[in-house]
């Protein structure tokens, strides 16, 4: 019995260790920051209520892929919102497309204070990151007591 054991155990720590080749299969990706083309953002927001949030971006060619949104707290009230793509590393043989593409994420409002969303458009001629600014106010919900 004893034998049995100690080889189902070994046999077991060899396909462990042979069966974790992932090879290459020659394709690499590159994350690739997407130019924001508009959002639809409400006029107010209520207090403690989530938001299904549109936002309408370029998909630059037809190897780009969405990965999701990177949104990044500037300040207590300030988001800057950028959309996310997967590029082939080797893009030789993809096509342009700047397609117009929707994409939604869903934003929780904690805060009364007016939020800042800055959307991500692209880089200007030296480089710096452009952005789509938006305020929107917030709607206190107050219980009655009682």
């Amino acid at each position: 019995m004893k034998k049995f054991i100690l080889l189902t155990l070994l046999f077991v720590a060899s396909l462990s260790v042979s069966s974790c080749d992932l090879g290459d299969d020659g394709e690499s990706y590159i994350y690739v920051p997407l130019k924001v083309v508009s959002t639809d953002l409400p006029e107010s927001f209520d207090l403690n209520k989530t938001y299904h949030i549109k936002v309408t971006y370029l998909r630059p060619n037809d190897c780009t892929y969405f990965e999701g949104f990177e949104i990044t707290k500037q300040e207590l009230t300030t988001r800057n919102v950028v959309p996310v793509g997967a590029e082939l590393s080797d893009n030789t043989g993809c096509k342009d497309t700047n397609d117009e593409v929707d994409a939604y994420f869903d934003f929780i409002v904690i805060y009364t204070d007016t939020y800042h969303f800055r959307f991500y458009t692209g880089e200007d001629e030296n480089g710096d990151a452009q952005y789509l600014e938006i305020d929107v106010s917030v709607n206190e919900t107050h219980v009655p007591a009682e």
